[in-house]
């Protein structure tokens, strides 16, 4: 009886933990509100029938199962770089462990596609975009519209391409585009005109929108986990690896070299030659114009994988965490998320199915989650468009209301979840003072703007 007491004892245990885990609790889960996109010279976003964020979240002792469609509740495109794809729905089912562990033998490098999932379930990819050069005839291939590289798309090249640096004009407002379909981030996922310098003027046409924006008074929140189970964050964080210090910007430890020829590697090893720097090929164009730089004694600076151990809201007692590094004018600074290798043993994976018993958590974000007193308004006074604008992430959907001063109810709109960003249009009102009046689960805030 006593050992049957036990076992029960710690089937709770274990239960308990895995209800409360970041990695099972943390996914915005969502089964009615469907996506939307831009295109080129329209700006008036199309509505793309496709469920946004994630539908299902499935949980054993070991690994956290993930459904999601791949399509985020902020709107996709333009991509005006001429590809012709938008984001589909890519029926996923990713796997990744509950209890992740350091990979103490041979690293495991990042590769193309998905390594990681940001928590509306949208795919993350690392640096590269699949073009590298070539010594032999002195050109780019690999990628849409160059010549295959020698030795086929996983060849090994000396010199590969930065996807933030030359595929700049390809990302839409959040900083993401599709490959065949699949819509991803490669970088911080915050809308470029909400850098503090902005370097993108995607923004201008369409509306600014992303997974969560830029607060550096607080610790920037749990955005996503890497394919090796490791949780990651935005790019605020602890000064201190203990939670002290205060908040401060997380940095990468890697710089740009010093060269302007290139012919060696970071290592220091001859390599077959790349382009000499110039501004067709600045420093920066390729992965391996940068190295790394151990900054001891500064806990804000990460390690070669962009990570950490730390202690962080969700993980009290500390646990290894990769950040989704910017520069001081909160441009994204490389290797932006995860990489080149990852810290953990690389277990995760998309699979077809679900082959184990498995627990179904049921979403409880609550207004703890999303506040409605922490948004952003304006221009205030406004004359044409009025914008509402999360400070950090918005976990469940936040309803707007725009009122007169007689109390009636002029305008209605949400915030989604997933999404920081929500507007009424002001060109057509009467000038005077409105309310908008922001609630969730329950919770009211009212904040006073002038209409011009």
């Amino acid at each position: 009886m006593k050992k049957i007491l036990l076992n029960m004892s710690l089937f709770v245990a274990l239960l308990s933990h895995s209800q409360t885990n970041p990695a099972i609790t943390s996914w915005l889960q969502n089964t009615t509100q469907t996506g939307s996109y831009y295109t080129s010279g329209n700006s008036t976003a199309i509505g793309n029938n496709i469920l946004v964020n994630c539908q299902k979240v499935q949980y054993s002792n070991n690994w956290v199962y993930v459904t999601t469609t791949g399509v985020p509740a902020y709107p996709t495109g333009p991509f005006l770089d001429g590809n012709p794809s938008q984001a589909q729905n890519q029926n996923g089912i990713f796997k990744l462990a509950l209890n992740p562990t350091q990979n103490t033998g041979t690293l495991s490098p990042t590769t193309g596609g998905n390594i990681g999932l940001f928590i509306n379930g949208v795919a993350l990819f690392d640096y590269r975009d699949g073009v590298a050069w070539n010594a032999t005839t002195n050109s780019l291939c690999g990628g849409p519209g160059n010549p295959p590289c020698p030795g086929g798309p996983n060849a090994t090249m000396d010199w590969n391409r930065d996807a933030i640096v030359a595929e700049r004009a390809g990302f839409d407002c959040s900083k993401g585009h599709p490959a065949m379909g699949n819509y991803h981030h490669h970088q911080n996922p915050s809308a470029f005109n909400l850098d503090l310098t902005v370097i993108s003027n995607i923004c201008d046409l369409y509306a600014a929108d992303g997974l969560y924006s830029i607060n550096t008074t607080q610790h920037s929140p749990l955005i996503g986990f890497a394919q090796d189970g490791f949780p990651i964050y935005g790019a605020y964080g602890f000064a201190n690896t203990d939670g002290t210090g205060g908040i401060v910007r997380i940095k990468s430890g890697y710089q740009l070299r010093s060269i302007t020829t290139r012919t060696t590697s970071p290592t220091g090893a001859t390599v077959t030659a790349g382009p000499a720097v110039s501004s067709t090929y600045p420093l920066g164009y390729f992965r391996e114009d940068y190295e790394f730089v151990a900054h001891t004694g500064d806990q804000s600076y990460l390690d070669a994988h962009n990570g950490r151990f730390c202690i962080t809201p969700e993980y009290p007692n500390g646990i290894y965490c990769y950040f989704a590094t910017v520069d001081a004018n909160h441009n994204s600074a490389y290797p932006y998320v995860v990489g080149p290798t990852f810290y953990g043993n690389k277990t995760g994976a998309k699979v077809t199915s679900v082959t184990e018993t498995v627990t179904t958590y049921t979403s409880t974000a609550g207004i703890s989650e999303t506040d409605p007193t922490h948004f952003s308004i304006f221009p205030n006074p406004a004359a044409d468009v009025l914008i509402i604008q999360a400070q950090g992430m918005n976990k469940t959907t936040v309803n707007m209301q725009l009122i007169d001063a007689a109390g009636k109810i002029v305008q209605e709109s949400k915030i989604p979840q997933g999404g920081t960003m929500g507007y009424f249009q002001v060109g057509t009102l009467y000038g005077g003072t409105y309310q908008v009046v922001l609630s969730s689960n329950g919770i009211e805030k009212s904040y006073a703007v002038i209409i011009e």
